[in-house]
């Protein structure tokens, strides 16, 4: 809780003025009663209507005060918890903005969609509740006790008798409440999750006519919610039966009690009127604070989840980092005697001793099979993750002692999954550089080979982008995300397979244009055909995880069996298909 404090301090007075002001709220209903049963028993009785217009006037002023006193303690608990929530919801963002790549990996994209959304709403529902009933529901169960107490003890004790069958039966449906609410939440994360997946994939979904398969998998998905949902609210459902019971059966035992008591002469007829009134203010209150304990087990559900994220231990940091001030001004990297795996638990490793350098200016090539650890490698550089054995150094310094900031200021990637981003196409460029003008963001388009198609469009470079660059093809997607790379003027820049969905002519207009915009660049290029790495100052030949072949084309074409393969492989196909 202690974490949670310190969102809250800076609504500290909307927090202490919610409740406070509901008291008034309390206060009036507790004297409303007595006032009736005084008009009652002295106003009707003696037939004296100024003691009853007094009387009148002196609730009517009450009710106001009550009624102020409600409307305030409402604004102030929708605003202490509404923006109590929304600063959580920013440090939830924040942390998960700081992840590292292995720290996504723990959570599926639907599950942060709900801790950010669902779970923090949950939040803010039972902090408003909370707010307003903090007070209001306590205070008016010991005040309409004592008024009670103070009218009739033995009456009162009927009461006595209720509650703590009501307190068992509450605690009851708490401890019940918790675990379903906690399996609903993850429901709704699975249900997100396949949302989310299906409408980013419904493209490849209406190609395979897969249709039928997805709304099956989603009524599934659809229908285990619906089950958990309806589990967790047959507690919510049993509660007011429950009470409205245990309410009905006290006063109906009151009015009989307490009818009886004024035969006997022992009771005024008002003050059994202003007794059934506390009795069913007292049964209410406990009501109130069931509910709010209810909507608690949620919500507590929910804090757990929340709480799993703002808990995670980052893995990759620069805390330690001994020189946060360098930045790259070379871009020279090398790797000595790198070994890498995704876990820290002696999993298998995806990279084993690596040894290389790539000068600065010069263009490096990475080819190999599938899996081979392409793409884990490069990955290493600007410490997306970080090695498990050896080093990556950039400029003669180990990566790790650089600032996060400062290392991936100097690296541009283009990763080998193009993202675009809603929005124009200037805007997303201008992640590369945000301060560039308009002459540098056609520069690198041009460089890119995207200014031509860009331009083509109605609104040019004021274009609207769809969701994840769904409106343009996947060469075009490509050659954006490398001019957006090309913007940042990186001293390193790394190609994971970037020109896949780009025809050769235009690939080689790229890479030419690297020659002149990008002189002074270590430039990685990642690729399938060897076309791509051809011309590259040395080329590294990469199988399960190890270099098997290092050198200039022509070198590895004589040394190189693997290379060779690839590159007779790939000669044969393009004859096959020109030949086609």
């Amino acid at each position: 809780m202690k974490r949670y404090a310190a969102y809250i301090k800076p609504y500290l007075s909307a927090f202490l003025l919610a409740p406070l002001l509901m008291l008034t709220e309390v206060f009036g209903e507790i004297l409303l009663p007595k006032f009736m049963s005084m008009i009652i028993n002295n106003g009707v009785a003696d037939r004296d209507t100024g003691y009853i217009i007094r009387m009148g006037i002196i609730m009517v002023l009450t009710a106001i005060v009550m009624a102020a006193g409600g409307i305030g303690g409402a604004y102030f608990s929708a605003k202490a918890s509404i923006c109590f929530t929304s600063d959580l919801r920013d440090a939830l963002f924040a942390k998960v903005q700081n992840f590292s790549f292995k720290n996504i990996d723990q959570y599926s994209t639907g599950s942060l969609v709900t801790r950010l959304t669902n779970d923090v709403q949950q939040v803010q529902n039972v902090t408003m509740m909370g707010l307003r009933l903090l007070f209001r529901a306590p205070g008016m169960l010991i005040g309409a006790l004592i008024m009670a107490f103070l009218m009739n003890a033995k009456l009162a004790l009927v009461i006595l008798i209720v509650i703590p069958f009501l307190s068992i039966a509450i605690v009851t449906i708490m401890v019940k409440a918790f675990p379903r609410f906690t399996l609903m939440q993850k429901k709704i994360d699975k249900l997100n999750s396949g949302i989310q997946e299906a409408l980013t994939n419904v493209r490849v979904i209406k190609s395979f006519v897969r249709e039928d398969y997805e709304e099956e998998k989603f009524q599934t998905m659809n229908q285990d919610l619906k089950d958990s949902s309806l589990n967790a609210m047959k507690i919510v459902i049993a509660t007011m039966p429950i009470m409205m019971f245990a309410m009905n059966v006290t006063t109906l035992a009151v009015v009989w009690y307490g009818g009886n008591i004024i035969i006997a002469g022992n009771m005024q007829v008002g003050d059994l009127t202003a007794f059934t009134t506390y009795i069913v203010q007292i049964l209410m209150s406990l009501m109130m604070l069931s509910m709010v304990l209810l909507q608690s087990s949620r919500a507590i559900a929910s804090v757990k989840r929340i709480s799993e994220v703002l808990d995670t231990e980052i893995d990759l940091t620069d805390e330690n980092a001994s020189r946060k001030d360098l930045k790259v001004t070379e871009g020279k990297v090398e790797f000595k005697d790198v070994a890498f795996s995704y876990s820290n638990e002696g999993g298998e490793k995806i990279l084993e001793h690596i040894n290389f350098t790539a000068e600065p200016g010069k263009v490096l090539g990475i080819i190999g099979t599938t899996g081979s650890g392409k793409t884990s490698l490069v990955q290493l550089i600007p410490r997306l993750y970080d090695v498990t054995e050896g080093q990556v150094l950039v400029d003669g310094v180990d990566v790790r002692e650089y600032s996060l900031k400062n290392l991936r200021d100097g690296v541009g990637m283009v990763l080998q999954k193009n993202v675009l981003f809603s929005g124009t196409i200037d805007e997303n460029l201008r992640w590369g550089n945000e301060e560039a003008s308009e002459e540098e963001v056609r520069n690198a388009a041009k460089a890119a080979q995207a200014d031509g198609f860009v331009t083509s469009f109605t609104n040019g470079y004021d274009s609207d982008l769809g969701q994840g660059g769904s409106n343009v093809s996947g060469g075009q997607k490509q050659r954006l995300c490398i001019a957006r790379a090309l913007l940042k003027k990186p001293k390193i820049l790394i190609l994971d397979d970037s020109t896949s969905a780009v025809d050769t002519a235009t690939e080689a207009k790229i890479r030419e244009s690297f020659s002149t915009t990008l002189k002074d660049t270590t430039k990685i290029i990642i690729a399938q055909r060897i076309g791509s790495v051809e011309s590259a100052d040395k080329i590294i030949v990469l199988d399960d995880g190890r270099i098997i072949g290092m050198g200039t084309h022509e070198e590895l074409m004589k040394n190189c069996e693997a290379y060779q393969e690839i590159y007779y492989s790939q000669r044969d196909r393009e004859k096959e298909v020109s030949a086609s």
